[in-house]
């Protein structure tokens, strides 16, 4: 599957997510990933940052918070649309309809990107990637969030006691890539009501072994500075017990990493 054809189907998820995330049925999202991604994020104020994949634009807006002087794309035309539509500022976002295979920016542009859950979604994650490493400057990182490829893997199943209650993760086939094998789903959390209002996400899946993913990281000419896998803490837990998978297993992993300093554009 290219690029092209990943786009056509996030545009077509666009609306349903849009309108599920915005009424709070991202929970993973909302209660421990993207609050864990902030802590990890270093400090941003003042800096040109971009956004890979920033779908409607709600973690672009929490970085710009920040001070950041932030510029956004994604894939998919519906979803900029949404997130242009949420206004510009303060502080003002720049969005563009781009593909991060061939960013239309010029060489050393930004002091740093991030990438919430989009990587894993890209057909070729390693041309992603070098990428990101030619639009920083020299020193600027790039923090980004994937799904977890060692517990998100083509087979995968739960572990239960006898009484039915989780308490383990089985999986198989880590090591069988997947080139856009097509996973329909929505969010959990969403009630009936909107489950039978909005049809399921249609969402390509390259798995690809972790090793796989810090190679490419390397052959981009980063250096791994960091590395964290968010989990629900027992606050979290207590508002959302329905987060308690998350909990079991790793869902997410996230890596910060660096351009060399010596780098030249």
């Amino acid at each position: 599957m290219d690029d092209r054809e990943v786009g056509k189907y996030w545009d077509g998820n666009a609306a349903a997510w849009t309108a599920l995330s915005r009424a709070g049925y991202d929970v993973c999202r909302d209660a421990f990933n993207t609050p864990a991604f902030l802590t990890f994020l270093p400090e941003v104020a003042g800096l040109r940052g971009l956004d890979v994949g920033c779908g409607e634009g709600h973690n672009t807006r929490l970085v710009a918070a920040r001070g950041a002087r932030m510029t956004a794309f994604d894939l998919a035309p519906s979803f900029v649309t949404s997130a242009a539509g949420m206004g510009s500022g303060p502080p003002a976002v720049h969005y563009a309809v781009a593909s991060a295979l061939a960013l239309p920016f010029g060489d050393a542009t930004f002091d740093f990107a991030v990438s919430f859950m989009c990587l894993m979604d890209c057909c070729d994650k390693d041309q992603a990637l070098r990428e990101a490493a030619r639009v920083l400057t020299p020193g600027g990182f790039f923090q980004f969030s994937i799904i977890h490829p060692c517990f998100n893997t083509p087979v995968r199943e739960w572990v239960r006691d006898e009484n039915g209650a989780k308490v383990g993760l089985a999986v198989r086939d880590y090591f069988r890539e997947t080139d856009g094998d097509v996973e329909e789903w929505i969010f959990n959390s969403a009630p009936e009501e909107c489950k039978n209002r909005y049809p399921k996400f249609k969402i390509p899946f390259f798995h690809r072994p972790l090793s796989s993913w810090l190679n490419a990281i390397a052959a981009a000419g980063f250096s791994l500075e960091a590395a964290q896998e968010p989990v629900p803490d027992a606050a979290a837990l207590a508002r959302r017990p329905d987060l308690y998978d998350a909990a079991i297993a790793p869902f997410y992993i996230h890596f910060r990493c660096r351009k060399p300093a010596g780098d030249q554009p």
